[in-house]
């Protein structure tokens, strides 16, 4: 029998001299805790173009994929085309699920994401 191993969370941090520029946090999905999502991933607007974004999502991925999750899904801003289209590059489809997010009061939609990890 095949053990599953699925973290409860993670975080991955990408720095230089100057200190952090970018981090992603991941672990299971609240809806489907054997599909793995990625919570945050974040670089310094500094870092943009710079390979740090790819370089934490492939991390990640791969943290991921060693912890023997097949799929893997985020949400991302509607309206952050520059986002969407990192993520799209990355091999990410919109799933069609939508929600509206209101935190701090403001009402912003988001979309989700997934992604085989096979």
């Amino acid at each position: 029998m095949t053990e599953t191993r699925w973290p409860s969370s993670g975080v991955l941090v990408a720095e230089t001299e100057a200190g952090i520029i970018g981090f992603t946090s991941s672990g299971p999905s609240q809806e489907t805790p054997a599909i793995a999502e990625i919570g945050t991933l974040y670089a310094m607007p500094e870092a943009w173009g710079t390979g740090v974004g790819k370089q934490l999502m492939l991390s990640t991925l791969a943290t991921l994929r060693q912890a023997d999750y097949a799929q893997a899904t985020l949400w991302v801003l509607e309206d952050n085309q520059r986002a969407r289209l990192f993520y799209e590059t990355a091999g990410w489809r919109a799933d069609g699920a939508a929600v509206e997010d209101t935190t701090g009061g403001a009402y912003l939609n988001k979309l989700r994401y997934g992604r085989s990890l096979g």
